[in-house]
């Protein structure tokens, strides 16, 4: 090696000390770039299900700490995946994702270099269905299905046939709908229009014994008015409440025809209780009576008495009944907007 001559003049030193820098500096990258980079790994593995069996075109993430570190892949028919040139030494998450199926991811794994690493435990999981059940309370129940019954209709949409019920498993009306259904049912247009004609009528038989003409008319109009407000009134809405019973007819739709005809017979008699039970029709026995009661009160003297409120009262029950048997046999095939989940 070359000794430096300490009395050298000094710019002579100056020069080779640089040249020793330069080839420092000129050696050293050149040994940096040389440095071997460490080799990759590789991950694999084979996706199943619960059963046993393969699950092919899985989606497989293979994510890094970086959010830019990201590698993705897709299982084969047998269930088998593949990532090749994973960076060793890099903490690394496998997720696995596939339809139907809830998801699965690894624990934290780590590489070394060269290392070909099989993930085991690939087990899928079939995914949990969550069903929303909208819980609905028997008085919402029940609003509902007046509402449906407010729409009820014969002869073309005509007549109301708002006390026909068509659903089995109807539930009791509370007493504010009993007393709904009874005001729908007097404030409608037909039903106005029928107490008109049944003044008609009594006009013609001269029944009961007011004057002729249309004074005799309008005072039968308004008995006929009085005796059909009382008696849906109190037979539809007040005793049902009072004695927690249903005023609509149960349509029966299936057994022999004797069965459905003593079933439209017996309604006027029998009735279903807002416990479900049968029980005996006081409510609409006591409305007709209640209506004959009430029109001693302003019919003539000679049609009042006794007898009136019998009469009135059976007149009521063999109206019902033939009602109930045209409800049973006709009205249910010509009815518009009923409820047919569980009639014929």
């Amino acid at each position: 090696m070359r000794k430096i001559n300490i009395t050298a003049p000094f710019h002579t030193r100056l020069a080779f000390v640089a040249a020793i820098a330069l080839a420092v500096s000129v050696h050293t990258p050149a040994q940096i770039l040389q440095a071997p980079s460490p080799q990759p790994a590789t991950m694999m593995g084979t996706v199943m299900d619960g059963g046993g069996d393969v699950v092919p075109n899985a989606s497989i993430v293979l994510q890094g700490p970086a959010p830019d570190d990201t590698r993705h892949a897709v299982t084969l028919d047998n269930g088998f995946f593949k990532i090749a040139d994973v960076k060793p030494g890099i903490p690394y998450h496998i997720f696995v994702n596939a339809e139907g199926f809830a998801s699965w991811t690894s624990s934290e794994i780590s590489l070394e270099p060269g290392q070909s690493f099989i993930v085991t435990d690939i087990t899928l999981r079939i995914a949990t269905v969550q069903t929303t059940v909208s819980a609905v309370l028997p008085e919402e129940l029940a609003v509902q299905q007046v509402k449906a019954e407010e729409k009820q209709r014969v002869l073309g949409g005509i007549i109301p046939n708002f006390y026909a019920v068509y659903d089995r498993n109807a539930v009791p009306l509370s007493p504010r709908l009993k007393f709904e259904l009874a005001f729908k049912a007097l404030t409608d247009p037909a039903t106005i229009a029928g107490f008109g004609f049944n003044a008609a009528i009594y006009q013609m038989s001269g029944y009961p014994g007011y004057r002729e003409g249309t004074k005799g008319y309008a005072e039968r109009l308004g008995a006929t008015f009085a005796g059909g407000y009382t008696n849906i009134l109190v037979g539809d809405a007040i005793l049902p409440s009072l004695l927690h019973q249903d005023p609509r007819y149960f349509y029966q739709g299936t057994g022999t025809t004797k069965s459905r005809l003593l079933h439209a017979l017996s309604t006027p008699f029998i009735t279903r209780g807002d416990n479900g039970r049968r029980q005996i029709n006081y409510s609409q026995i006591g409305g007709d009576l209640a209506s004959g009661a009430i029109a001693n009160a302003y019919y003539p003297s000679k049609d009042r008495g006794g007898w009136r409120v019998i009469s009135s009262a059976l007149i009521g029950t063999g109206g019902r009944m033939a009602e109930s048997v045209a409800q049973e046999f006709v009205f249910h095939k010509h009815t518009s907007r009923k409820n047919l989940s569980n009639s014929d």
